[in-house]
C-alpha cells in the first residue's frame, strides 16, 4: 500500500468513527513533502476558508488539481491525504490547491440548513477564488480537475454535476468566475445523499443524515441507527435539499468526465463491510452517467475496462492530454 492509499484508509476509518459516534483520534498536522508556494491563502472571511497552493514549474499556464479532503464533513484537514501524490503530480507540471472548509458541525451551531451547504459551497467559492488568481499563479483556467476522498469526493462530484455557479452580474469579481471543471477523480465517493437510494443499493448503509442535521450523539453509539431512521422518515420533506446536493441527482449531458476509485468490488443490494465507501455507489453513478452520455471510468479490484489503476495516473493523463 503506497503512502496515498494508507493515508486515505486512515482518514476513512476516522470518518466512520466520527459518524458512528466514536470519539475521533487526533489527525496529525503533517508537514507536506513539498512546502506550499503560497500558504494559508484566504478565499473567504471565516478562519477555515483558507487554502494552500503548490505551483508547478512550467513555462506556460499549468493545469491544476483542486483537492478537497475527506472526513465526513466533520474531520480531516487539507494535508490529510496528499502524501507522495503531491510530489508526483508537481513533477508532471501540474499545480495543486488543497482547501480547508467549514464543517457541518459548525453549520449546525450557526443554525444553517441544510448544514452540508457550508462545506459544499465553500468548495465552490474556493474554486472561483483560485480561478480569479489564474494569471498571477500561472494556472490554465480551462484545465482544472477536482479530486477528493470520501466526503471530499462527494463534494468534487457535486461541483462536476452542478450547473455553473458563476454570477455574471455580481459586483464581486470572484463570484463572476466559473465553477465548471475539466474532469474529476473521486476516491471512495458517496454518490447520493438520498437515504432510500443508499439502503436500496447497500442495505446496511447509515450515511448522510448528518449532512441534513441528523447528527449522531458522540456519547451514545446506538444513536447512529436512530438518527438514520429519522433521516429516512423525513426524506420526502428533505427531497429539495437532497436533490440539490446529491451528485447522482444532478448529472446531465454537459458534465465533465469522472473517474471513480473503490477498494473493493461492488455487490449490489448486499450489506457491505464498509457501507460508507461501498463500490455500489460507483456502480449506480456510472449507470446514471452512461444514460446521460457522460464519460465515467470506474476502478475496483477485478474491474473490467478500467484503464487507470490509480487516481494520479488518471489525472495526469487527462490534464496533460493534447
Amino acid at each position: 500500500m503506497n503512502v496515498l492509499a494508507a493515508a486515505v484508509l486512515c482518514l476513512a476509518l476516522l470518518t466512520d468513527a466520527v459518524l458512528a459516534g466514536a470519539a475521533p483520534k487526533p489527525v496529525d498536522d503533517a508537514v507536506p513533502p513539498v512546502m506550499p508556494t503560497r500558504a494559508d491563502v484566504a478565499y473567504g472571511t471565516h478562519p477555515k476558508q483558507v487554502l494552500h497552493f503548490w505551483q508547478a514549474k512550467t513555462e506556460g499556464p499549468a493545469p491544476l488539481i483542486f483537492f478537497i479532503h475527506g472526513g465526513g464533513w466533520v474531520a480531516g484537514h487539507r494535508l490529510s491525504t496528499l502524501g507522495t501524490f503531491l510530489e508526483e503530480v508537481l513533477a508532471e507540471g501540474i499545480s495543486v490547491v488543497s482547501i480547508e472548509y467549514r464543517f457541518v458541525t459548525e453549520a449546525l451551531m450557526a443554525g444553517v440548513n441544510p448544514p452540508v451547504q457550508w462545506p459544499m459551497e465553500d468548495a465552490a467559492r474556493a474554486l472561483q477564488f483560485v480561478r480569479s488568481q489564474a494569471a498571477e499563479w500561472n494556472i490554465d483556467k480551462t484545465r482544472i480537475a477536482a479530486c477528493g476522498s470520501s466526503a471530499g469526493a462527494c463534494t468534487s462530484l457535486w461541483l462536476a454535476f452542478q450547473d455553473d455557479l458563476a454570477d455574471a452580474a455580481s459586483s464581486d469579481p470572484v463570484a463572476r468566475e466559473s465553477t465548471r471543471l475539466f474532469c474529476v477523480a473521486a476516491h471512495l465517493a458517496q454518490t447520493t445523499l438520498d437515504p432510500q437510494q443508499m439502503q436500496e443499493w447497500t442495505p446496511n448503509s447509515r450515511y448522510g443524515g448528518h449532512a441534513f442535521g441528523f447528527m449522531p450523539d458522540p456519547a451514545d453509539l446506538t444513536t447512529r441507527d436512530t438518527r438514520f431512521a429519522q433521516f429516512l422518515a423525513a426524506r420526502e420533506s428533505l427531497m429539495p435539499w437532497i436533490q440539490r446536493y446529491s451528485p447522482y441527482a444532478l448529472v446531465s449531458a454537459d458534465d465533465p468526465p469522472v473517474y471513480l476509485y473503490y477498494r473493493t468490488p461492488p455487490a449490489m443490494g448486499q450489506p457491505d463491510k464498509d457501507p460508507t465507501h461501498s463500490a455500489n455507489f460507483g456502480v449506480k453513478l456510472q449507470e446514471r452517467c452512461r444514460a446521460e452520455s457522460v464519460e465515467c471510468e470506474m476502478f475496483y479490484p477485478g474491474a473490467e475496462n478500467a484503464v487507470h489503476r490509480t487516481i494520479q495516473s488518471y489525472l495526469i493523463s487527462r490534464l496533460k492530454a493534447p
